[in-house]
């Protein structure tokens, strides 16, 4: 498990223990975060599930692949820390690791 902070836009904060192999958006989702959308079930083919990552934790996240880097192109107020949430596989360095949530995911 890697504890995952989930900032929404109004300032709410979740806590929440993710399994390792999971996806940060699969932790939003079954933790009932009202932040991420995720309309298309973690399949990079909606942008509904887009987050800031924390500066400090962009690195350690890995990289957008193409697909990624596609549908962030369609993302409201994209940002160079924008990630789709159902890309970020949780593994065990990502404990701790903080994420924001955009005001709007449309």
């Amino acid at each position: 498990m890697a504890l995952i902070t989930y900032k929404e836009h109004g300032g709410t904060e979740h806590k929440i223990q993710v399994g390792i192999g999971s996806s940060v958006m699969q932790g939003a989702i079954d933790n009932g975060i009202e932040g991420i959308v995720a309309e298309c079930g973690g399949a990079c083919s909606c942008g509904t599930c887009h987050c800031y990552v924390d500066e400090a934790w962009f690195g350690k996240t890995g990289s957008a692949d193409d697909m990624e880097l596609e549908m962030l192109e369609c993302v409201s107020e994209a940002k160079e820390t924008s990630r789709l949430s159902c890309q970020i596989e949780v593994v065990e360095d990502l404990d701790g690791l903080v994420v924001y949530l955009p005001e709007s995911q449309y």
